[in-house]
């Protein structure tokens, strides 16, 4: 057991604010901001913005917060080291996940997932954007990319195949392109940051670099476009295996697909000791999807 005040201190920074920090703790809202401006005088530091309307910590509260993270970590290693008990996850896990995938494949799995492990507190966040781990308090992600920063560490979970794809009816009026340069023509569709498109065939590479004809930040509308006949797009089979499958949308350039490279991937932050729930939740994802199921439109 630490300091209560930095107990209350880590509370706060993981809840997003001193009022539910100290709900968990028992403190009232006053009486939390009492201790830790207290706190903040006995360091001869500031360690939460209190001009802002929203929970900020300074650059010396984040500094303090990791430091005490690592503390509460070796205290409870040493804890159940000592004790011999398992550490069953439990507690506050907090979650993000791309708009459309997580909808679509880890909402399902979240009942089974909280029915195995009852005393979790979940909070799940679908964005289409990189949330900051730190700044949202996530405890793991699903990142849909490339390359993974090096600050985090990261689990693939699978390939994220992605094909160009059309309506039959926008094909129809627009007609069907035969190289990459006849893109040029046509109208194409993506979400903010998903243009240029970075194209292979075979061991030629491509380059399509324009704007998307309609603006937005969201990849589930950029979806709904194009099945609506708006353009051409490139989508992942996870996403789009269903309507080519039936024949709401077919491929376009299909000896062209988008870099291998991109895959699925369960993110966290490197930590000294790693949550229990968040290998736990890897290990379930793991279990439960079935990436092979994604290229249903081979």
């Amino acid at each position: 057991m630490m300091d209560p005040d930095y107990d209350l201190f880590v509370a706060a920074a993981r809840h997003g604010s001193l009022s539910a920090g100290g709900r968990t703790l028992g403190v009232s809202a006053t009486m939390a901001s009492r201790r830790i401006g207290k706190l903040e005088q006995r360091l001869g530091a500031q360690l939460i913005h209190r001009s802002t309307r929203r929970f900020a910590l300074t650059e010396a509260g984040e500094r303090f917060h990791i430091a005490l993270q690592h503390i509460q970590a070796q205290l409870h290693e040493a804890e159940v080291r000592v004790s011999g008990r398992l550490d069953t996850p439990s507690g506050p896990f907090r979650i993000s996940a791309p708009t459309s995938f997580g909808r679509l494949y880890i909402a399902p799995l979240l009942p089974a997932f909280l029915r195995r492990y009852p005393q979790l507190s979940l909070s799940v966040d679908l964005s289409d954007g990189f949330v900051d781990l730190v700044a949202a308090r996530v405890d793991c992600a699903i990142r849909i990319a490339s390359d993974i920063p090096a600050s985090l560490e990261s689990y693939r979970l699978g390939d994220s195949r992605r094909v160009l794809c059309a309506a039959p009816g926008y094909l129809a009026s627009a007609g069907t392109p035969a190289t990459i340069d006849d893109l040029a023509a046509h109208r194409l569709l993506a979400a903010e940051g998903q243009l240029p498109w970075r194209l292979l065939n075979g061991h030629r590479y491509g380059v399509v670099d324009r704007q998307s004809h309609v603006g937005t930040n969201s990849s589930e509308l950029v979806r709904e476009l194009t099945l609506s006949g708006m353009g051409i797009a490139l989508r992942s089979l996870w996403d789009v295996g269903d309507a080519l499958h039936d024949g709401r949308l077919v491929r376009v350039l299909p000896d062209w697909e988008g870099s291998s490279r991109v895959g699925i991937h369960a993110v966290h932050t490197r930590q000294t000791m790693v949550p229990p729930t968040v290998p736990a939740f890897i290990a379930f994802l793991r279990e439960r999807l079935d990436p092979a199921a994604w290229d249903r439109a081979d």
